[in-house]
């Protein structure tokens, strides 16, 4: 891995954004989108839109809130899979990964030699045309890609995002600008990210996730190099100090290195558990930026950013959770090579106000509080849950558990376990198969993990189905308490039937 002290740390040359805004202005003009729901075809869908494209799709969800705020953007969004809804003078067809060739839009597409690309691929072509900033790794991509972009166009630089959630203020997962930069929330799942051209990119820390397609660590570490290696000689990565994967992932590259780590010290809690990326002991770090001197507010924490352990900036983050601070040093980094000052990358970070469902306070339903998340990895339910436990203190705190994936579930099915130990009382619901085909281990593998989290002395019970749950909550909940709905998948149904919430 390049010293980052023998490299020149210089803003990243700008591309020319007329000539970015020109070849944006040369693709074909009227889209459609099979899978257009989801959060990242959702985000392309309103770039393009933004871009001035004609934009229809199809997705089976395409009567929920996805697919409402889409058509009130002026998208035609269908809710079936058919080859007649596809508008004439369709000239582009774009794919949700999930979707496969036997698609009855995408069979029509090949027969009439109208071009396809899946969204990686399509990203990647829009990457291509400006200077590209991804955001990478097992947790904290969305918040981190949705930060960098907002303290970008705090900043007057006008540059297009996307997002994989909903970004509280904006109303939107994507934006489009006419400024060189495009800021996007880069996946690893089957490699997606490498169909990517990023001059500057973050990886946040690797674990081992998406079961389905990485067999371990290793090979996750894999192709996490590869990425890496994606980053030009004149370009920036940003990695944890002290994760030991993601070291490793970046051995090979030939851009800059720049490393960020919290300073966990004296000014934490006593309490604090260490987040991944972060120090375990205070001081105990050469990192090119640190947070230092944190301190709790009532909507976030304030801290000081040191570059080459010289004070850089004061920053109030207004969001919940330690974890977040290691997010936004990755987006002060990486909005500072982009050339921003101190000052616009405080401002910039005061204003932001979070992602949707990233603990995302509902509000109050028969005196409990209503807390959601997207959390579906054992190490975002520990941070969910220590963020529950700082911001609700003596409070009991009732977690309702989608499960996402068998082949995650299963393959971390202790560490499940273990992650709940902050809860007082956990309901379960059968796994959400998401990609995956199964049948009886949606139900058996959350009685599994059921039995496990009960066998760490929190009360642990499985539903199932989501109705049933909500039909329990009557008896379970008490005044008082924080109820947190966790995981990827249609959990979120919950809210609807609590009165005042859906």
């Amino acid at each position: 891995m390049p010293d980052p002290e023998r490299l020149p740390e210089t803003p990243i040359p700008q591309f020319d954004s007329q000539a970015a805004t020109t070849l944006w202005l040369d693709c074909p003009r009227m889209a459609y989108l099979v899978g257009i729901c989801g959060s990242g075809m959702k985000a392309l869908a309103e770039v393009l839109l933004e871009q001035g494209w004609h934009v229809a799709g199809s997705d089976t969800q395409a009567n929920g809130t996805a697919g409402e705020a889409l058509r009130l953007k002026g998208a035609n969004v269908f809710a079936n899979h058919y080859s007649s809804q596809i508008p004439v003078g369709t000239d582009i067809l774009i794919y949700s990964s999930a979707v496969k060739a036997d698609n009855p839009e995408r069979i029509w597409a090949s027969s009439h030699d109208v071009p396809q690309f899946s969204y990686p691929e399509m990203l990647g072509q829009l990457m291509a045309a400006k200077q590209g900033i991804s955001i990478a790794g097992t947790h904290g991509k969305s918040t981190t890609t949705a930060l960098t972009g907002w303290i970008l166009t705090a900043a007057g630089l006008e540059p297009t995002v996307l997002v994989g959630a909903e970004v509280c203020g904006k109303q939107a997962n994507g934006w489009a600008g006419p400024g060189p930069h495009l800021i996007a929330e880069s996946c690893e799942y089957q490699r997606h990210f490498l169909k990517l051209s990023p001059k500057m990119a973050t990886i946040l820390g690797i674990e081992a996730d998406h079961f389905d397609c990485f067999r371990d660590l290793h090979e996750t570490t894999s192709a996490f190099a590869d990425f890496a290696n994606l980053i030009p000689p004149a370009g920036v990565l940003v990695i944890p100090h002290n994760c030991v994967a993601t070291q490793q992932a970046a051995q090979q590259a030939t851009c800059r290195i720049e490393t960020i780590a919290v300073d966990n010290g004296p000014h934490a809690t006593p309490t604090d558990d260490p987040v991944p990326g972060m120090p375990e002991t205070p001081g105990e770090t050469a990192a090119t930026w640190i947070a230092t001197n944190l301190a709790r507010t009532e909507l976030g924490h304030r801290f000081l950013i040191l570059h080459h352990g010289t004070p850089f900036v004061q920053i109030e983050l207004n969001i919940p959770g330690q974890h977040h601070v290691l997010n936004s040093l990755a987006a002060t980094a990486l909005c500072h090579a982009a050339g921003l000052s101190a000052d616009q990358i405080a401002c910039g970070t005061q204003t932001f106000r979070g992602i949707r469902r990233r603990f995302q306070v509902l509000g109050e339903w028969r005196g409990v509080t209503v807390v959601d998340d997207y959390a579906h990895h054992p190490t975002a339910i520990r941070a969910t849950l220590q963020t529950a436990r700082e911001q609700f203190p003596g409070r009991r705190l009732v977690c309702v558990f989608q499960p996402h994936q068998v082949s995650r579930t299963v393959g971390l099915l202790g560490e499940f376990a273990i992650s709940f130990s902050m809860a007082d009382e956990v309901l379960l619901v059968p796994v959400y198969g998401a990609r995956e085909t199964y049948a009886d281990e949606l139900t058996q593998v959350s009685q599994q993990l059921a039995v496990l989290i009960q066998a760490q002395g929190v009360n642990a019970r499985f539903y199932s189905s989501l109705d049933q749950t909500s039909s329990s909550l009557d008896d379970t909940l008490r005044p008082r308490d924080v109820l947190l709905t966790l995981g990827a998948g249609d959990i979120d149904r919950i809210h609807t039937t609590l009165h005042g919430l859906g």
